[in-house]
């Protein structure tokens, strides 16, 4: 297998994890890609142009993230990483989609700062993405999910991790029960985390 991402991609490193996780990250090549990179074959492999992008054997091309993890916990033989008893399946994806949400938002900034000279960027499109970070991560302080390894968990890292990296860590003022939970997550797998951990 073959997988399109980037050192810097919280939802490739989701798609990393996993991959570590479940023991299949030697079955796949990882290829550096540059998605801004017309010539990129990305978009090619994937027609919009994002990461992480998975190909398979045979040819068959799997995105986004959360499809690329549900197609290892198949390959792993399942309920592995996504649950299969339906109480905890729909809470662990509605984690994921919360911790997505996190990572989507804080994207979303970093691109404003990116693609708009300092006088044309939107006050009201920070204020509007901090609101959804703030929010969701409120919630989370307030109940930290069980330790565990599965999607759900596996994104809220990432999400918490690219905060250390690409925010300076300021979450860690204000979410000690966070910091603590993310502490307790890293102890589960610390060899996949620090491997994914991009060297900046």
């Amino acid at each position: 297998m073959t997988l399109h991402s980037s050192a810097l991609s919280p939802f490739g490193r989701k798609v990393k994890l996993a991959l570590h996780h479940l023991g299949l990250m030697g079955d796949v090549t990882v290829v550096t890609t540059d998605t801004m990179n017309a010539e990129d074959p990305i978009r090619r492999t994937n027609p919009l142009g994002k990461i992480p992008a998975l190909v398979l054997e045979g040819g068959t091309v799997v995105y986004d993230s959360r499809v690329i993890l549900e197609q290892l916990d198949i390959a792993a033989g399942g309920g592995k990483i996504l649950p299969a008893e339906p109480k905890a399946r729909i809470a662990a994806l509605t984690l994921q989609a919360l911790a997505d949400g996190i990572m989507d938002a804080l994207i979303l900034t970093r691109y404003e700062v990116m693609f708009h000279d300092e006088g044309a960027r939107s006050e009201k499109w920070f204020a509007h993405q901090r609101g959804k970070v703030e929010r969701a991560m409120a919630a989370l302080e307030t109940a930290p999910p069980a330790l565990a390894v599965h999607v759900g968990t596996i994104t809220l890292a990432c999400a918490l991790g690219y905060q250390d990296i690409r925010f300076e860590g300021a979450w860690r003022k204000s979410h000690p029960s966070l910091v603590a939970w993310l502490e307790g997550f890293v102890a589960l797998m610390p060899e996949a985390w620090a491997e994914t951990t991009p060297k900046t």
